[in-house]
């Protein structure tokens, strides 16, 4: 009796212990986010140091004093969980990037972004695959299965171009902006719909009917949900514009277009799709026809030795990986186009490349997922792939992140470099406004653009024509049933009010 009561007590005991130190953790999280954005602000004009870096130092400061006060018995104290990145922190900042993007430049430059986030993806994570094939068997690390293999490749081939893109000013280099920010997004979601599509086929025993069904299962990942997000970003456009919620409650209006937003990540992995892709071009569909939809009152509201190795061989498999697709596909992109304003230079080409060498969270993730349950492991090769995926992320964000601005500011001298760039967000910053409002729309490309005379003229100016013709079908089809800029019915405190007399009339 006694006995069974102690062990209540205990029980209880452990229970407030474990509550109190979720507090305390959280409380740390939140401090050193705001840490981050002060430190990384007052440290905007430094030469060398960025927002990542200045997390990462911080981070890594923070780690230190915490095992030098404790004796290593809080080491634990804040534990990275795939499962909170990918259903609580990530979505947010893939919608923000969708929402934010410049939906012109975006898709003026689609098929190149295209190349580069999906084909290059591809590419890049084939060499880092069969690379780390032949050498990791050669220094005997581990009992790494084929499937094993395959995931590293998925998680190195994910970038992180958040220090390029905090560096690039897209006013100055628009072309440039819009690639590398482009990139990082769709290669996000290719890295992610690649690791999901490993993970759900056995490859011990690999065949042509398996490596068929595999490039089908990824290209249905991928098609799948990009159509999720955007049926979901078209559902909430007509809801809002034929329910007009903002009549009685701007709050209920905010709230169903953010609702419902995430609701587009959820579904995507309720049918084990790519959640990243679906919250994208959700944001982008929303940008486009629900942000017109909403009051005025409403878009205000939402203003150890082996490991080194490993590390070594990953880091040059990134380099090569990357250098395999970048410079060949920006050869084939620039066939394509005849002005030289849309070729893209050599220079250019090496700040691209240069780029996606930083690895990232969403590398973190992966690498978590694949090598640990619940965060831990007591393989030896788990903890070297997790040793060397850290290794790896702090490297390339540190030494690569510090090297950028004065590599931009040599390859490309005339231009203004800035640590804030403005219009558009960094697709995996948590910092920026969220939901700003400087929104361009599809139909503010240059006005005069003459209907192709024949297939050839078609074919020679692909870019404008095809962005004609979406315009033309998107105001006569789309805009009357969805809303957006210019068929927003008139009502009392609605957008079409205030901008009655700003906007010409679509014919």
């Amino acid at each position: 009796m006694v006995a069974s009561q102690l062990a209540a007590v205990l029980s209880k005991l452990q229970t407030l212990y474990s509550d109190h130190a979720s507090v305390v953790s959280m409380n740390l999280f939140v401090a050193l986010l705001c840490a981050s954005i002060v430190i990384g602000h007052l440290l905007e004009e430094n030469r060398w140091m960025n927002e990542s870096i200045t997390a990462l130092a911080i981070g890594l400061c923070t780690g230190v004093v915490i095992l030098l006060t404790s004796g290593g018995k809080s080491s634990r104290l804040l534990v990275f969980s795939e499962d909170l990145f990918f259903i609580y922190l990530l979505p947010p900042i893939i919608f923000n990037a969708g929402f934010s993007v410049k939906k012109k430049q975006f898709f003026r430059n689609f098929i190149t972004i295209m190349l580069f986030g999906a084909v290059g993806t591809l590419i890049s994570w084939s060499i880092i695959s069969f690379g780390v094939i032949k050498f990791f068997k050669e220094m005997d690390i581990g009992s790494l299965e084929i499937g094993d293999f395959l995931a590293i490749g998925a998680i190195f081939a994910a970038t992180d171009s958040v220090c390029t893109l905090q560096v690039l000013n897209q006013d100055e280099t628009p072309l440039l902006y819009s690639l590398v920010f482009g990139e990082g997004v769709v290669n996000d979601a290719t890295s992610v719909v690649l690791f999901n599509a490993i993970q759900s086929f056995d490859l011990t025993n690999t065949n042509h009917r398996i490596a068929l069904e595999f490039i089908g299962s990824f290209l249905y990942l991928f098609l799948a949900s990009t159509l999720l997000g955007v049926a979901v970003g078209l559902v909430s456009a007509y809801i809002i514009k034929t329910l007009y919620f903002g009549r009685h409650s701007t709050d209920r209006e905010f709230a169903l277009m953010m609702l419902m937003a995430y609701l587009s990540y959820i579904m995507a992995e309720l049918f084990y799709l790519s959640g990243i892709l679906t919250v994208f071009f959700c944001g982008i569909v929303m940008s486009h026809y629900t942000w017109h939809n909403v009051t005025e009152s409403s878009r205000i509201t939402s203003k150890p030795g082996t490991s080194i190795i490993v590390s070594s061989v990953l880091l040059a498999l990134v380099m090569a990986g990357r250098a395999a697709f970048v410079f060949p596909l920006s050869f084939l992109s620039n066939l394509a186009h005849k002005s030289a304003n849309e070729k893209i230079s050599f220079r250019q080409q090496i700040i691209i490349w240069w780029a996606g060498l930083m690895r990232g969270a969403v590398s973190m993730a992966l690498a978590y997922n694949q090598f640990t349950r619940a965060g831990h492991t007591q393989l030896r090769c788990n903890a070297i792939m997790i040793t060397s995926t850290i290794t790896v992320v702090l490297f390339s964000t540190v030494v690569f992140g510090l090297m950028t601005k004065p590599l931009i500011r040599f390859l490309l001298p005339n231009s203004k470099v800035t640590s804030a760039p403005s219009g558009s967000s960094s697709p995996k910053s948590i910092t920026v406004p969220f939901l700003g409002s400087t929104q361009d729309s599809f139909e503010d490309s240059p006005k005069g653009v003459q209907q192709p005379s024949s297939i050839r003229a078609l074919l020679t100016t692909p870019t404008h024509t095809v962005h004609y013709y979406w315009r033309k079908f998107d105001n006569a089809f789309m805009r009357p049933v969805f809303g957006g800029r210019g068929f927003v019915p008139f009502v009392p405190g609605s957008p079409a009010e205030r901008s009655e007399h700003k906007l010409p009339q679509l014919q």
